[in-house]
Protein backbone atom coordinates (compact mmCIF):
# COMPACT_ATOMS: atom_id res chain seq x y z
CA UNK A 1 0.00 0.00 0.00
CA UNK A 2 1.50 3.33 -1.03
CA UNK A 3 2.07 6.13 1.43
CA UNK A 4 -0.16 8.40 -0.67
CA UNK A 5 -3.05 5.90 -0.54
CA UNK A 6 -2.59 5.43 3.24
CA UNK A 7 -2.61 9.19 3.77
CA UNK A 8 -5.83 9.45 1.77
CA UNK A 9 -7.51 6.78 3.93
CA UNK A 10 -6.35 8.46 7.15
CA UNK A 11 -7.51 11.85 5.90
CA UNK A 12 -10.97 10.50 5.07
CA UNK A 13 -11.17 8.84 8.48
CA UNK A 14 -10.28 12.10 10.24
CA UNK A 15 -12.91 14.00 8.29
CA UNK A 16 -15.49 11.36 9.22
CA UNK A 17 -14.55 11.53 12.89
CA UNK A 18 -14.77 15.32 12.85
CA UNK A 19 -18.21 15.19 11.24
CA UNK A 20 -19.35 12.62 13.79
CA UNK A 21 -17.99 14.72 16.64
CA UNK A 22 -19.82 17.76 15.29
CA UNK A 23 -23.04 15.75 15.16
CA UNK A 24 -22.62 14.60 18.76
CA UNK A 25 -21.79 18.16 19.85
CA UNK A 26 -24.87 19.48 18.09
CA UNK A 27 -27.04 16.84 19.72
CA UNK A 28 -25.53 17.57 23.11
CA UNK A 29 -26.36 21.25 22.70
CA UNK A 30 -30.06 20.70 21.92
CA UNK A 31 -31.90 22.78 24.52
CA UNK A 32 -33.89 20.71 27.00
CA UNK A 33 -34.77 23.39 29.57
CA UNK A 34 -36.29 26.83 29.05
CA UNK A 35 -35.01 29.17 31.78
CA UNK A 36 -37.49 31.89 32.71
CA UNK A 37 -37.43 34.87 35.05
CA UNK A 38 -39.25 38.17 35.56
CA UNK A 39 -38.54 41.61 36.95
CA UNK A 40 -39.27 41.43 40.72
CA UNK A 41 -42.21 43.85 40.73
CA UNK A 42 -43.66 41.99 43.71
CA UNK A 43 -42.33 39.66 46.41
CA UNK A 44 -40.59 36.47 45.22
CA UNK A 45 -43.36 34.26 46.65
CA UNK A 46 -45.93 36.20 44.62
CA UNK A 47 -43.79 35.90 41.47
CA UNK A 48 -43.65 32.11 41.89
CA UNK A 49 -47.42 31.91 42.52
CA UNK A 50 -48.17 34.00 39.43
CA UNK A 51 -45.83 32.37 36.95
CA UNK A 52 -45.67 28.68 37.95
CA UNK A 53 -48.97 27.83 36.16
CA UNK A 54 -47.69 29.62 33.05
CA UNK A 55 -44.45 27.63 33.25
CA UNK A 56 -46.47 24.39 33.44
CA UNK A 57 -48.51 25.47 30.41
CA UNK A 58 -45.36 26.29 28.42
CA UNK A 59 -43.89 22.88 29.28
CA UNK A 60 -46.88 21.20 27.64
CA UNK A 61 -46.84 23.49 24.61
CA UNK A 62 -43.08 23.34 24.01
CA UNK A 63 -42.42 19.74 25.04
CA UNK A 64 -39.52 20.77 27.26
CA UNK A 65 -38.83 21.52 30.91
CA UNK A 66 -39.50 25.12 31.97
CA UNK A 67 -37.57 26.39 34.98
CA UNK A 68 -38.80 29.59 36.65
CA UNK A 69 -36.33 31.36 38.95
CA UNK A 70 -36.98 34.74 40.60
CA UNK A 71 -34.18 37.34 40.59
CA UNK A 72 -33.33 39.83 43.32
CA UNK A 73 -33.71 43.12 41.45
CA UNK A 74 -34.54 44.71 38.09
CA UNK A 75 -30.92 45.06 36.86
CA UNK A 76 -30.42 41.32 37.51
CA UNK A 77 -33.29 40.52 35.14
CA UNK A 78 -31.69 42.71 32.45
CA UNK A 79 -28.24 41.19 32.83
CA UNK A 80 -29.61 37.64 32.94
CA UNK A 81 -31.05 37.89 29.43
CA UNK A 82 -28.28 40.06 27.97
CA UNK A 83 -25.73 37.44 29.12
CA UNK A 84 -28.01 34.54 28.11
CA UNK A 85 -28.20 33.13 31.64
CA UNK A 86 -31.95 32.83 31.06
CA UNK A 87 -33.98 32.36 27.88
CA UNK A 88 -37.25 34.21 28.49
CA UNK A 89 -37.91 37.28 30.65
CA UNK A 90 -40.98 39.24 31.65
CA UNK A 91 -39.73 42.81 31.32
CA UNK A 92 -41.27 46.16 32.05
CA UNK A 93 -41.05 48.57 29.13
CA UNK A 94 -38.06 50.40 30.66
CA UNK A 95 -36.13 47.22 31.51
CA UNK A 96 -36.72 46.06 27.93
CA UNK A 97 -35.20 49.34 26.70
CA UNK A 98 -32.24 48.92 29.05
CA UNK A 99 -31.67 45.32 27.92
CA UNK A 100 -31.95 46.29 24.26
CA UNK A 101 -29.33 49.02 24.67
CA UNK A 102 -27.02 46.80 26.78
CA UNK A 103 -27.19 44.02 24.16
CA UNK A 104 -26.74 46.23 21.11
CA UNK A 105 -30.31 45.66 19.96
CA UNK A 106 -30.31 41.86 20.40
CA UNK A 107 -33.36 41.58 22.65
CA UNK A 108 -36.57 40.53 20.87
CA UNK A 109 -39.99 41.31 22.40
CA UNK A 110 -42.47 38.54 21.58
CA UNK A 111 -45.77 39.41 23.21
CA UNK A 112 -47.41 41.80 25.62
CA UNK A 113 -50.71 41.76 27.43
CA UNK A 114 -53.52 43.61 25.72
CA UNK A 115 -53.43 45.89 28.79
CA UNK A 116 -49.82 46.83 28.01
CA UNK A 117 -50.84 48.68 24.85
CA UNK A 118 -52.47 51.34 27.04
CA UNK A 119 -50.87 50.96 30.46
CA UNK A 120 -51.12 53.53 33.27
CA UNK A 121 -49.56 54.39 36.61
CA UNK A 122 -51.37 55.75 39.65
CA UNK A 123 -50.29 58.14 42.40
CA UNK A 124 -51.69 57.32 45.83
CA UNK A 125 -51.82 59.09 49.19
CA UNK A 126 -53.75 58.90 52.44
CA UNK A 127 -57.20 60.34 51.93
CA UNK A 128 -56.72 62.78 54.84
CA UNK A 129 -53.29 63.96 53.60
CA UNK A 130 -54.59 66.98 51.73
CA UNK A 131 -52.84 65.71 48.58
CA UNK A 132 -55.30 65.97 45.71
CA UNK A 133 -53.09 66.95 42.76
CA UNK A 134 -49.52 66.43 41.59
CA UNK A 135 -48.69 69.98 42.69
CA UNK A 136 -49.79 69.11 46.24
CA UNK A 137 -46.85 66.67 46.43
CA UNK A 138 -44.35 69.54 46.64
CA UNK A 139 -42.53 69.51 49.96
CA UNK A 140 -43.72 65.96 50.69
CA UNK A 141 -41.99 62.61 51.11
CA UNK A 142 -42.61 60.53 48.00
CA UNK A 143 -41.85 56.92 47.06
CA UNK A 144 -41.28 55.34 43.68
CA UNK A 145 -40.80 51.59 43.14
CA UNK A 146 -37.56 50.29 41.67
CA UNK A 147 -35.44 52.89 39.90
CA UNK A 148 -35.67 50.66 36.80
CA UNK A 149 -39.46 50.33 36.97
CA UNK A 150 -41.49 51.71 34.07
CA UNK A 151 -44.80 52.14 35.89
CA UNK A 152 -43.28 52.73 39.33
CA UNK A 153 -40.64 55.30 38.37
CA UNK A 154 -39.86 56.21 34.75
CA UNK A 155 -43.33 57.18 33.55
CA UNK A 156 -44.50 58.77 36.83
CA UNK A 157 -41.31 60.85 36.81
CA UNK A 158 -41.86 61.72 33.15
CA UNK A 159 -45.39 62.99 33.83
CA UNK A 160 -44.19 64.93 36.89
CA UNK A 161 -41.57 66.66 34.74
CA UNK A 162 -44.26 67.48 32.17
CA UNK A 163 -46.19 69.13 35.03
CA UNK A 164 -43.09 71.22 35.85
CA UNK A 165 -42.39 69.25 39.03
CA UNK A 166 -38.75 68.21 39.56
CA UNK A 167 -38.65 65.43 42.18
CA UNK A 168 -35.12 66.11 43.45
CA UNK A 169 -35.87 69.81 43.89
CA UNK A 170 -39.56 69.84 44.80
CA UNK A 171 -39.94 66.82 47.10
CA UNK A 172 -38.77 66.76 50.71
CA UNK A 173 -37.49 63.21 50.31
CA UNK A 174 -37.48 60.54 47.59
CA UNK A 175 -37.59 56.85 48.48
CA UNK A 176 -37.35 53.77 46.25
CA UNK A 177 -39.30 50.83 47.65
CA UNK A 178 -38.03 48.26 45.14
CA UNK A 179 -41.46 46.74 44.39
CA UNK A 180 -45.06 47.86 43.92
CA UNK A 181 -46.45 46.03 46.97
CA UNK A 182 -43.77 47.66 49.13
CA UNK A 183 -44.73 51.04 47.63
CA UNK A 184 -48.31 50.63 48.81
CA UNK A 185 -47.10 49.56 52.25
CA UNK A 186 -44.93 52.66 52.54
CA UNK A 187 -47.98 54.92 52.14
CA UNK A 188 -50.24 52.81 54.36
CA UNK A 189 -47.62 52.85 57.14
CA UNK A 190 -47.02 56.60 56.82
CA UNK A 191 -43.35 56.25 55.88
CA UNK A 192 -44.07 58.51 52.89
CA UNK A 193 -46.87 60.91 52.03
CA UNK A 194 -47.47 59.81 48.44
CA UNK A 195 -46.25 57.24 45.94
CA UNK A 196 -46.48 56.04 42.35
CA UNK A 197 -47.05 52.49 41.14
CA UNK A 198 -48.44 50.05 38.55
CA UNK A 199 -52.21 50.49 38.18
CA UNK A 200 -52.81 46.72 37.85
CA UNK A 201 -51.06 45.98 41.16
CA UNK A 202 -53.12 48.71 42.83
CA UNK A 203 -56.36 47.28 41.41
CA UNK A 204 -55.36 43.79 42.55
CA UNK A 205 -54.71 45.01 46.11
CA UNK A 206 -58.07 46.78 46.17
CA UNK A 207 -59.92 43.74 44.77
CA UNK A 208 -58.28 41.46 47.35
CA UNK A 209 -59.07 43.91 50.20
CA UNK A 210 -55.38 44.30 50.98
CA UNK A 211 -55.75 48.07 51.17
CA UNK A 212 -58.64 50.20 52.48
CA UNK A 213 -59.48 52.92 49.95
CA UNK A 214 -61.13 54.92 52.75
CA UNK A 215 -57.62 55.42 54.16
CA UNK A 216 -55.40 55.33 51.03
CA UNK A 217 -56.57 56.00 47.50
CA UNK A 218 -55.62 57.23 44.02
CA UNK A 219 -55.43 60.99 43.47
CA UNK A 220 -53.91 60.96 39.97
CA UNK A 221 -53.86 58.47 37.07
CA UNK A 222 -51.39 58.99 34.24
CA UNK A 223 -52.13 59.03 30.50
CA UNK A 224 -51.58 55.63 28.80
CA UNK A 225 -48.29 54.25 27.47
CA UNK A 226 -46.82 50.93 26.27
CA UNK A 227 -45.40 48.70 28.97
CA UNK A 228 -44.50 45.08 29.81
CA UNK A 229 -43.52 42.27 27.42
CA UNK A 230 -42.07 38.77 27.22
CA UNK A 231 -38.64 38.97 25.57
CA UNK A 232 -35.93 36.57 24.36
CA UNK A 233 -32.39 36.98 23.08
CA UNK A 234 -31.98 37.21 19.30
CA UNK A 235 -29.57 34.24 19.46
CA UNK A 236 -32.41 31.90 20.45
CA UNK A 237 -33.23 29.51 17.57
CA UNK A 238 -36.02 31.00 15.46
CA UNK A 239 -38.24 27.91 15.71
CA UNK A 240 -38.18 27.93 19.52
CA UNK A 241 -38.81 31.67 19.57
CA UNK A 242 -41.88 31.24 17.36
CA UNK A 243 -43.19 28.33 19.44
CA UNK A 244 -42.98 30.44 22.62
CA UNK A 245 -44.71 33.36 20.94
CA UNK A 246 -47.45 31.11 19.54
CA UNK A 247 -48.02 29.54 22.96
CA UNK A 248 -48.43 32.94 24.63
CA UNK A 249 -50.77 34.23 21.94
CA UNK A 250 -52.82 31.01 22.13
CA UNK A 251 -53.80 31.49 25.79
CA UNK A 252 -57.57 31.53 25.62
CA UNK A 253 -59.83 33.09 28.29
CA UNK A 254 -62.60 30.70 27.18
CA UNK A 255 -60.50 27.80 28.51
CA UNK A 256 -60.86 27.58 32.32
CA UNK A 257 -57.26 26.52 33.00
CA UNK A 258 -55.82 29.13 30.64
CA UNK A 259 -58.19 31.80 31.98
CA UNK A 260 -56.65 31.25 35.42
CA UNK A 261 -53.15 31.72 33.96
CA UNK A 262 -54.25 34.98 32.34
CA UNK A 263 -55.89 36.13 35.58
CA UNK A 264 -52.70 35.47 37.55
CA UNK A 265 -50.77 37.47 34.95
CA UNK A 266 -53.39 40.25 35.20
CA UNK A 267 -54.09 39.84 31.49
CA UNK A 268 -57.18 39.53 29.30
CA UNK A 269 -55.00 38.00 26.57
CA UNK A 270 -51.55 38.31 24.98
CA UNK A 271 -50.98 40.18 21.71
CA UNK A 272 -47.90 40.55 19.46
CA UNK A 273 -45.52 43.45 20.09
CA UNK A 274 -42.50 45.04 18.39
CA UNK A 275 -39.41 47.03 19.48
CA UNK A 276 -40.97 50.16 17.94
CA UNK A 277 -43.65 50.17 20.64
CA UNK A 278 -41.00 51.08 23.22
CA UNK A 279 -39.33 53.99 21.44
CA UNK A 280 -41.52 56.41 23.37
CA UNK A 281 -40.28 54.95 26.65
CA UNK A 282 -36.69 55.30 25.52
CA UNK A 283 -37.32 58.96 24.68
CA UNK A 284 -38.96 59.51 28.07
CA UNK A 285 -35.99 57.88 29.83
CA UNK A 286 -33.52 60.06 27.99
CA UNK A 287 -35.54 63.19 28.74
CA UNK A 288 -35.59 62.22 32.43
CA UNK A 289 -31.81 61.56 32.35
CA UNK A 290 -32.35 57.90 33.26
CA UNK A 291 -30.36 56.60 30.28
Amino acid sequence: MSNAFLSKILSSACIGLLALSATFASTAQVQTTLRVTTIPEEAATEQVRKFTPLATYLEKQLGMKVQFTPVTDYPAAVESLVNKKVDLVWFGGFTFVQASIRSGGKIVPLAQREEDTRFQSVFIAKTDSGIKTLADMKGKQVSFGSQSSTSGHLMPRSFLLQANIEPEKDFKRIAYSGAHDATIASVVSGKVDAAALDITVWKKFVAENKVDTKDVNVFYTTPPYFNYNWSVHADMPADLREKIKAALLALNPANAEQAEILKLNRATRYVPTTPENYKGLESAARSANLL
